[in-house]
C-alpha cells in the first residue's frame, strides 16, 4: 500500500473531514505511487487520515474515500451506493434523482443521476474511472436498471489525463427519455443534453413559483429547456416567454411546452438573452414575473470579479423590466460565488436599479444533492425571489 504523510501545517479542512489533498499538502510518500491506485494517508505526527485514490498528474493529489481502514474494493462500492440510496428514499428522492453527488456521499468526483428506470454517470478522476465497472456492477445489483449511460465528455477529465468520451455502459437504449417532474412531464436529451441531460437539482426550486405567477406575464431568460417557464404555465402564468441563445434548447423547450398541452401560453425565442433584457427595458417592456437561470459565469478564482460583473447586470435588467411590485426569479449555480455574496450582489442591483427589494425565498439545491458542511464545493446553487418595488 502506498503510503502519503501529510506536512505538519495543512489545511484544517483535512482534519475536519474535507477529502481534497493537494499536492503541496504532502511532506513525502513511501512506496510506488501509481496513478489512480488506493493510498493510506497519514498526518504528520504518525495518525491515520484516511484512504484514498491517488493521481501525481493532479493537483488534487489525493481524494479521501474513507476515514476508516477498510478495503477498497467491488463491495465497497455497492455499500456506499446502496447507502446513498437508502438516503435519497428516507428523504423522499426516488424517482428521479441525483443518486450520487460526489464528495458529499464520499465518493468524490463520481457523479451518477437517476432518471427512472436509467442512470447517467460522470467520473471525473482517474481514482474513480478506474471503478467504474464495479459501479455499473453495483447499480446492476441495486436496481436492475433499463439503461446506464456515461457522460464523460467533460473537459475537467483531461486535467485528470483521461480522454473525454460517452457512451453505453449497458445494453444500448433509446437515450430520450420522459421523466415527470411535479405533476409535469419532461423530455431527457440523456445522450447530448447539458450535463447529464437535465438540471435536477432546481426541482424544487421550481415549485416556489407557483403563487407568484398566477395571471402574470412571465419572462424567463437563459431557459435552456423550458423547465421554470412551463411551471409558471402550468400554475396559472397568463403569458410566459422564455429566451435562449440555444436554437437546439429553444426546440427543446418547444416539444416540452406541446408536451404538457401548454404551448398555447408559452412561447420560446433563439436570442441573446443578455442583449434582450437590455434592449427590452430600453424599450419600456413589462412582466409581472422575470426569471434568470444563467449558467455559471465562472469555473476559476480569477475570474470571480467578472462573474460578480455578470450576474449585477442580468439582475439589475431583470428589475428594470418589473412592473412595481413585481418579482425577481433569479439563480447562481457557480459553488465559487457563495450564498452570502450572491445576495451582496442582488442587493448592489437593486441599489443602481434604483429599486426597493424583499426577500420571498432563498435556497439552495434540492436536498438530493446534499450539502455538507465545511465541504463549500457541495453548497454551490443560489435562488432567490424577491419582490421588486419601485423607490
Amino acid at each position: 500500500m502506498t503510503k502519503v504523510i501529510l506536512k505538519r501545517k495543512i489545511a484544517m479542512r483535512i482534519a475536519n473531514g474535507h477529502p481534497w489533498i493537494f499536492a503541496n499538502e504532502i511532506e513525502k510518500t513511501e512506496g510506488a505511487v501509481d496513478a489512480g491506485g488506493i493510498a493510506d494517508v497519514f498526518f504528520h505526527d504518525g495518525k491515520f487520515a484516511g484512504r484514498g485514490y491517488v493521481n501525481p498528474q493532479s493537483q488534487i493529489m489525493v481524494r479521501l474515500l474513507t476515514r476508516r481502514k477498510e478495503e477498497i474494493d467491488e463491495q465497497f462500492f455497492f455499500r456506499r451506493i446502496n447507502e446513498a440510496w437508502k438516503y435519497r428514499q428516507k428523504i423522499g428522492y426516488t424517482e428521479n434523482c441525483r443518486l450520487i453527488f460526489g464528495e458529499a456521499d464520499e465518493m468524490p468526483a463520481l457523479i451518477i443521476d437517476k432518471f427512472n428506470d436509467y442512470f447517467v454517470i460522470q467520473t471525473m478522476a482517474l481514482g474513480i474511472d478506474v471503478w467504474k465497472p464495479a459501479i455499473v456492477k453495483a447499480l446492476q445489483k441495486i436496481f436492475s436498471p433499463k439503461g446506464i449511460y456515461e457522460r464523460n465528455d467533460v473537459p475537467v477529465r483531461e486535467l485528470e489525463g483521461l480522454q473525454q468520451q460517452k457512451g453505453f455502459l449497458s445494453e444500448p437504449f433509446d437515450t430520450n427519455i420522459i421523466i415527470n417532474e411535479n405533476g409535469l412531464q419532461f423530455h431527457v436529451d440523456i445522450e447530448n443534453g447539458q450535463k447529464t441531460g437535465y438540471f435536477l437539482d432546481q426541482r424544487d426550486n421550481r415549485r416556489q413559483i407557483q403563487h407568484i405567477v398566477k395571471g402574470a406575464d412571465v419572462l424567463g431568460a437563459f431557459t435552456y429547456t423550458g423547465t421554470f417557464e412551463i411551471h409558471a404555465a402550468h400554475y396559472g402564468a397568463k403569458s410566459v416567454h422564455g429566451l435562449d441563445i440555444s436554437e437546439n434548447a429553444v426546440a427543446q423547450a418547444t416539444k416540452n411546452a406541446q408536451l404538457n398541452k401548454l404551448d398555447h401560453i408559452c412561447k420560446f425565442e433563439t436570442i441573446n438573452a443578455f442583449d434582450a433584457l437590455k434592449n427590452w427595458g430600453k424599450e419600456g417592456r413589462q412582466y409581472d414575473v422575470v426569471m434568470l437561470d444563467p449558467p455559471a459565469f465562472t469555473k476559476s478564482r480569477e475570474t470571480i470579479q467578472k462573474a460578480i460583473t455578470g450576474y449585477k447586470e442580468i439582475n439589475l435588467r431583470g428589475m428594470k423590466l418589473l412592473r412595481d411590485g413585481g418579482f425577481l426569479v433569479t439563480s447562481s449555480c457557480t459553488n465559487l460565488v457563495q450564498p452570502e455574496l450572491f445576495l451582496q450582489v442582488i442587493d448592489m442591483a437593486a441599489r443602481d436599479a434604483r429599486k426597493k427589494i424583499k426577500q420571498v425565498t432563498f435556497r439552495a439545491q434540492a436536498s438530493d444533492h446534499p450539502i455538507v458542511w465545511g465541504m463549500e464545493n457541495t453548497n454551490y446553487l443560489k435562488f432567490l425571489i424577491v419582490e421588486v418595488s419601485n423607490k
